[in-house]
C-alpha cells in the first residue's frame, strides 16, 4: 500500500492513505462542483525539511468540507485538531487544477473524528453558488453502486506531477461494511478503477434519478493503484450526528 507523500504509517484508526483515481473518466466542466481539491504547498517535517502535498474533499455546507483525517497532521504525521499546522487551500467549483473559474479559500479550523480517519474543516469564508453535498443518513447496502470523484494521481506514484489536470471519476460497488467502514470495488469504466495518491478524502456518493447526490463515504485507504481489490472508506451515515454538532447542514 502506498502512503500519501510525506506521511508515516497510521494505526487502524488512522488508516494508511490511498492513492488518486486510476483508470477513471474525465469530469466535464460544471459537473460535481462540490468536489474540493486541497493543496498544501509547504509542509514542514519534524527534521525541518519541507514538501508539498494534496488531498481530495467535498463541500458539505457553504463553509465546511469533509475529508480524510490524515490530511491534517503535524511534522511527525500525527493527526491534529484546531488550526492547521500549514497552509491548506481548498478549491471548489472547477473541474481542472489549472482552471480559474472556481473558488479558493484557506482552511482555518479542523475537527477530527475520534472514531475513524475523517475530519471536517472550516473555510475562512463561505463559498457561494455551489450546492453542498448532502450527507446520507442511511447505511450502505451491499451491491449499491456509487460514484467517486477525486484529484489524485493517475498511478501509484505519490508525486504531484502525476496528477492529471482534470478531475477524475469512476463508479464502485459496495462489497461490505461494519459499524464504521464500508468497502468498495471498482465497477465502471473498468473493474480496476481505483483510488490513488492524493485521492484521500475523496467522496463516494449516491446518484439519484432526480439528479441529486448524497455522500455515502469518505475515501481513507486502499492498495496501490490501479487495483481490483477493496477500497476502505468511512461511512457517512454514522458520522451524520457528529457532523451536525459542528456544522449547520443545508
Amino acid at each position: 500500500m502506498t502512503a500519501l507523500a510525506g506521511l508515516t504509517a497510521f494505526s487502524l484508526l488512522q488508516a494508511t492513505p490511498a492513492n488518486a483515481i486510476a483508470n477513471g473518466d474525465d469530469v466535464a466542466d460544471g459537473e460535481y462542483s462540490f468536489s474540493v481539491s486541497l493543496s498544501m504547498p509547504e509542509i514542514t517535517r519534524g527534521d525541518g525539511s519541507t514538501y508539498a502535498s494534496a488531498c481530495s474533499a467535498a463541500l458539505i455546507s457553504d463553509q465546511w468540507i469533509i475529508t480524510a483525517g490524515h490530511c491534517f497532521h503535524d511534522g511527525d504525521g500525527n493527526r491534529v485538531d484546531g488550526e492547521p499546522r500549514y497552509q491548506v487551500a481548498a478549491t471548489a467549483g472547477q473541474a481542472t487544477l489549472s482552471g480559474d473559474d472556481g473558488i479558493t479559500v484557506d482552511v482555518v479550523e479542523v475537527v477530527q473524528s475520534e472514531e475513524v480517519d475523517v475530519a471536517i474543516a472550516k473555510l475562512a469564508e463561505p463559498v457561494a453558488d455551489i450546492e453542498p453535498l448532502k450527507i446520507s443518513e442511511s447505511a450502505p447496502a451491499e451491491g449499491d453502486v456509487v460514484r467517486l470523484v477525486g484529484w489524485g494521481s493517475s498511478d501509484a506514484t505519490a508525486d504531484l506531477s502525476h496528477r492529471p489536470d482534470r478531475m477524475q471519476t469512476g463508479q464502485f460497488t459496495v462489497t461490505g461494511s461494519d459499524d464504521q467502514i464500508v468497502n468498495f470495488t471498482g465497477y465502471l469504466p473498468k473493474r480496476d478503477v481505483s483510488a490513488c495518491p492524493y485521492d484521500s478524502g475523496a467522496p463516494f456518493f449516491a446518484e439519484s434519478e432526480d439528479g441529486t447526490y448524497e455522500l455515502v463515504a469518505t475515501e481513507i485507504g486502499g492498495p496501490d493503484c490501479p487495483h481490483a481489490e477493496e477500497e476502505i472508506a468511512a461511512r457517512s451515515d454514522v458520522l451524520h450526528d457528529w457532523i451536525k454538532e459542528h456544522v449547520r447542514l443545508p
